[in-house]
């Protein structure tokens, strides 16, 4: 058994290491709500511009948030239930864009939506221009963002028990029945938590957003591009669109947590 007294250094090691640490990811946050409440950021930022970028960023998150349902299910379950050749290399090309630089990421849609890009040609027979449009900042906000679900709903597909779904396919029900009313309540609360993800991860979406749609307001200023454009002129718009970012955030990462957690508890 070891000695408290020996153990004690190291632990006020740790402790000491760990205050730190927890200091230095909360005292920037704690910093920004100071300032907002101090300055009374609110008093001083244009209601209409907030309220501009606000219900842009809503309506852009929503869009991506149904992309990721219809198109991101369907690949999750193949990944998850799938035995394909080069099914691993498929897995980390989806994957890819979780942990991909945004400046790539908004070079990337710019390579192969622009107008010069890989499917520009084909893009402009149809009349479709999408660099710097609303449907831009729906398209950089899914890239980077409905990986995050997919994963998640890869996760939640295969923790699903095969005996349940056998036992519902040998009393006669059809794939769809059994994927209606054994696979998916099963796995909603994983779909759910990762759709939470998907949207927080979309709504601070930044760097592909400002290379692929550009900064302009009413169109493709969404919340994180209206601080960047506020810096320099109107700091009090930053502070207070940051701090409200900061909440629609700290609301987004508790549902996931509770959807997490209630989940393990089932």
């Amino acid at each position: 058994m070891d000695n408290p007294r020996r153990s004690s250094p190291l632990r006020l090691l740790g402790g000491g290491l760990a205050l730190v640490a927890g200091v230095f990811l909360a005292l920037p946050l704690i910093a920004l709500i100071l300032r907002a409440l101090a300055d009374r950021a609110w008093d001083g930022t244009p209601a209409e511009t907030v309220a501009q970028a606000l219900l842009l960023s809503m309506a852009t998150t929503a869009a991506t948030v149904v992309l990721a349902i219809v198109f991101g299910t369907p690949l999750a379950y193949a990944l998850a239930r799938g035995r394909f050749r080069y099914r691993r290399a498929l897995i980390t090309l989806v994957e890819l864009p979780i942990v991909l630089p945004p400046a790539v990421a908004g070079l990337a849609l710019l390579i192969a939506f622009g107008r010069r890009g890989l499917l520009g040609p084909l893009l402009l027979e149809a009349d479709i221009a999408l660099p710097f449009t609303t449907a831009a900042v729906v398209l950089a906000q899914t890239f980077v963002a409905a990986p995050l679900y997919i994963r998640a709903a890869q996760v939640g597909f295969q923790a699903v028990p095969h005996d349940l779904e056998d036992a519902a396919r040998v009393d006669g029900a059809s794939e769809l029945r059994v994927l209606r009313h054994v696979t998916l309540p099963l796995t909603a609360r994983a779909l759910a938590a990762g759709l939470t993800l998907c949207w927080a991860r979309a709504l601070g979406e930044f760097g592909a957003t400002i290379l692929f749609a550009g900064n302009l307001p009413g169109r493709t200023q969404t919340m994180p591009l209206l601080i960047y454009g506020a810096l320099e002129r109107d700091l009090d718009a930053a502070v207070w669109t940051g701090v409200l970012l900061v909440a629609l955030a700290l609301a987004a990462l508790l549902a996931s947590r509770w959807l997490g957690e209630s989940r393990s508890a089932n």
